[in-house]
């Protein structure tokens, strides 16, 4: 056969023939010395890429398996048999090394990135959620601690009643314009931060209401009350954010539900210790502002610990993604990320703007009944202000039962639609219960059709947030979170202030009428949303359609390297 090249020409292998010697030191003993120089300094074995794409290296077949690279130097050389070894590319001329990112024949790149870890659980992740709903816990005892004490406040600071229903109020309008530039921050910052700025504004907060124990210093316990309201909003978004960083699949809707219970088990705290720590001793005004201060130092002190610990505590995410959805969205890059594009995304989404309107109604009246409870049952039981506390109490552990329950069920069944809706329609039963039985002079009634209510009422809370993140994903999970937050905050304050206008100028029956027609259109809207599961399905291993681009997830093209992928995962 003819030589591939003229001697001398371009490569120093030039003039090869077909393997039997040639140009080159004939036969076996050419062989074995090309393979001496090729121990000293060769080349790793080329890529398998289509011909087309080498720039004029075409490989010929041997009828004895080797292989010719015609192109520089042609020659037979042998054939490497594993697939791993074939992937590994020739050093570009010029010296370019063997990384990540360098230019291969064909104007390709090549990327030689590590797979990401697999999935797998921290052990962190309990003490970051035990963390997290305790100084929640405390947020929300502290929004209530003032409107089940209304007849004792009123007497000690000398104001109306609706002065001091906006003490409970503040957290509800200081939550809508700081929602956000809170959600930014938490998607653009981090999760540590944004856990730290709730805490350390919490804290503040209880230790500025030690400075208020004065009948003059109304304007300061004001002051205080709305930086525990500026708190919250770094508090209420991050149930669902912290269940789906931390948590795997099968246990993200439970933690999800302990993070919410924490902030109930506040409220249920709320209505129990405040009337026993401030008993109405209307004639002894230094005896109640003596009682009043040890409830604010108590609170500050443990505001001030549950600060330290979450400081210690917090990390911003684990070594290890705890689902393959987390996996999916560590790869991808955050640098076109733009939250004001999220925020559309979010408002293009049309179920999820069906469950913002009915989860703000639900949670609005949730706060409407909780802020006003008091006048409700002091109207009926006169001097019941202790057993007002109680009932506010039952409703709350009963609704952190529910919580727990819905959380479990939804891991076992991811049957968030049908689910939600349930308990949609179970509150308006027992909101209607609760109204028609209000005023029957038994109290152990109300007792009961209280805790029914809440059972059905503050169980629906971390339903609605789990719903958000499937429908929206792989959107922030602490952007839909505060939008649902924002709506619940808008409807709570209108709610609030049409029923305790319809509450003292006609009856408590009135306010919860008009509570229960909303709660019904709420049923209505429920039942249009469509149950597009997003998130299951990427963790169940179903390759998705995913239009938005939220932080932490995939770029459209990453998403078309990643969508074969995650078909062949197995489920976590």
């Amino acid at each position: 056969m003819a030589a591939g090249r003229k001697g001398g020409e371009g490569c120093p292998s030039a003039g090869v023939r077909d393997g039997r010697g040639g140009g080159r030191p004939g036969g076996a003993r050419g062989r074995r010395r090309r393979r001496r120089r090729g121990r000293a300094g060769a080349s790793p074995p080329a890529e398998r890429v289509p011909p087309r794409q080498r720039d004029g290296a075409r490989r010929q077949r041997h009828p004895f398996g080797l292989r010719r690279e015609r192109g520089c130097g042609g020659g037979w050389r042998e054939k490497k048999g594993r697939r791993r070894r074939r992937r590994r590319l020739f050093p570009q001329p010029g010296g370019a090394s063997r990384g990540g990112g360098d230019a291969v024949p064909g104007g390709l790149r090549r990327e030689e990135a590590e797979p990401p870890p697999p999935p797998r659980l921290s052990k962190r992740r309990l003490a970051v959620l035990a963390v997290f709903s305790l100084y929640s816990l405390v947020n929300a005892f502290q929004w209530i601690q003032y409107s089940i004490l209304t007849s004792v406040f009123t007497k000690y600071y000398n104001v109306s009643n609706s002065q001091i229903d906006w003490l409970s109020m503040a957290y509800m309008v200081a939550y809508i314009p700081l929602i956000f530039p809170a959600t930014w921050l938490l998607d653009t910052r981090g999760l540590r931060l944004t856990a730290l700025l709730g805490s350390g504004l919490n804290c503040l907060g209880a230790w500025i209401k030690c400075a208020s124990v004065q009948q003059n210093l109304y304007p300061v316990t004001l002051l205080a009350q709305i930086v525990c309201s500026v708190a919250q909003v770094f508090i209420l978004g991050l149930p669902s954010r912290v269940a789906s960083v931390w948590f795997g699949p099968k246990e993200v809707s439970t933690a999800c539900a302990v993070a919410v219970l924490g902030n109930q088990l506040g409220t249920a705290i709320g209505f129990l210790l405040p009337p026993v720590l401030v008993p109405n001793t209307a004639d002894d005004m230094d005896l109640m502002g003596h009682n009043i201060s040890i409830m604010f130092y108590g609170t500050a002190a443990v505001a001030t610990f549950l600060f330290i610990l979450a400081a210690l505590v917090f990390k911003e995410k684990p070594k290890y993604p705890p689902s393959q959805s987390q996996a999916v969205l560590l790869e991808a890059s955050t640098e076109n990320y733009s939250y004001k594009q999220s925020i559309i995304n979010l408002f293009r989404n049309y179920p999820f703007v069906l469950l913002l309107i009915s989860y703000g109604i639900m949670t609005g009246a949730f706060y409407s009944v909780s802020t006003l409870l008091n006048q409700m049952i002091v109207f009926h039981y006169a001097g019941e202000e202790v057993n007002a506390g109680r009932i506010g109490l039952t409703l709350v552990v009963a609704g952190m039962v529910g919580s727990v329950i819905c959380g479990l069920w939804l891991d076992h069944t991811k049957t968030y639609k049908q689910t939600t809706l349930i308990v949609y329609i179970l509150s308006f039963v027992g909101m209607v219960v609760f109204t028609f039985t209000l005023d029957c002079g038994h109290l152990i009634v109300v007792f009961v059709t209280g805790g029914v209510l809440g059972f059905f009422m503050t169980g629906y809370l971390p339903l609605g947030f789990e719903f958000a993140v499937e429908i929206t994903y792989p959107e922030s999970e602490g952007t839909s979170s505060g939008l649902l937050n924002a709506s619940a905050q808008i409807f709570g304050i209108i709610f609030t202030l049409i029923q305790g206008k319809l509450t003292s100028d006609y009856t408590p029956q009135a306010g919860n009428i008009f509570l229960f027609v909303w709660m019904f259109i709420g049923i209505i809207l429920t039942a249009l949303i469509k149950s597009d599961l997003r998130r299951h399905n990427v963790n169940a291993g179903i390759s998705v359609a995913i239009k938005s681009i939220p932080v932490d997830s995939p770029s459209e093209d990453e998403q078309s390297k990643t969508a074969p992928k995650i078909q062949s995962e197995s489920k976590i």
